[in-house]
């Protein structure tokens, strides 16, 4: 029952996590057009849906018969938003900033994200009873 209660939360977390980083987009679209790395074309546009895009992956896991298909949405919105995070620590090094810790650290938390929403493209945890 416990396990069941945690995983539930669990999801709760995840999708509120998602829901506010694609809110944050909206709020503070300078910090993320500043992480951008210049290959990439309309940058602001691309701040924009990149945020509506977490909020949709954050609210698609909610709901047990969309959670399969958000949970793959935010696997792959992870994969595509990586540069950006390479991008920030680089422009954290030659700045010299002193949060380039917090940029270094953001690389390979994006794998423990991935494996969070790896947790709910389970079949099983989908159609476990109870765990809706």
């Amino acid at each position: 029952m416990r396990a069941k209660l945690s995983k539930r939360y669990s999801r709760y977390v995840f999708a509120a996590f998602y829901v506010l980083a694609g809110i944050n987009h909206f709020i503070r679209p300078q910090f993320y057009l500043e992480i951008m790395p210049a290959i990439i074309p309309w940058p602001k546009e691309m701040v924009y849906i990149s945020g509506g895009c977490e909020i949709l992956g954050g609210l698609l896991v909610l709901h047990h018969k969309t959670r399969r298909a958000g949970a793959w949405f935010v696997i792959l919105l992870l994969l595509a938003i990586f540069p950006a995070n390479v991008q920030m620590a680089i422009n954290f090094s030659v700045t010299h900033n002193p949060h380039l810790w917090v940029a270094i650290l953001r690389l390979p938390l994006q794998a423990l994200l991935i494996w969070w929403a790896a947790i709910y493209t389970r079949k099983e945890t989908v159609e476990r009873k109870g765990y809706r």
